[in-house]
């Protein structure tokens, strides 16, 4: 929990109290879930194997609004690849645990479809689309340098 506690105020989105986690069986994944209602999955494998080496590092993958109030517990399905999310307004809804698509909620009149996941749907107090966080490029780095620097010229 320290060191999620340390690391979300670098990741690409605002700092909140994490409320609930949970990992693959493999512990190759990491879900936290927010007292805001977000849920952020982190890619944890290459960094447990050597926490000593500072190349392997805890990498955010995707984002997304999960509820309008607090997660207070998620699960992560690996044989349906799902994610099952609990808030404090007590609903229960199941997400696609690779892409953030919402399936549904428990109580609902029709069925899960797990297999056609192809179509996007928010529930009706969501309204913010899953982030798929994607590693920076290194040569996206180097454009930082300009051949031209703006001057002032004051005839103009």
């Amino acid at each position: 929990g320290n060191l999620v506690k340390e690391l979300l105020p670098f990741s690409k989105h605002s700092s909140v109290p994490v409320t609930a986690l949970c990992t693959d069986i493999s512990t190759k994944m990491l879900l936290a879930g927010s007292k805001e209602g977000h849920i952020t999955r982190w890619n944890i494998a290459s960094f447990l194997e050597d926490p000593q080496n500072s190349k392997n590092q805890i990498k955010e993958e995707l984002y997304w609004r999960a509820h309008s109030n607090e997660v207070v517990d998620l699960l992560h399905e690996e044989e349906k690849n799902v994610v099952v999310t609990a808030s404090i307004d007590g609903s229960v809804r199941l997400w696609h645990a690779m892409n953030g698509y919402y399936l549904g909620y428990f109580g609902q009149p029709r069925r899960f479809e797990l297999s056609n996941i192809s179509w996007l749907i928010l529930p009706c107090d969501v309204n913010n689309f899953p982030t798929i966080i994607k590693e920076e490029s290194k040569h996206m780095e180097k454009k930082t340098k300009f051949e031209y620097p703006l001057m002032l010229d004051r005839d103009k």
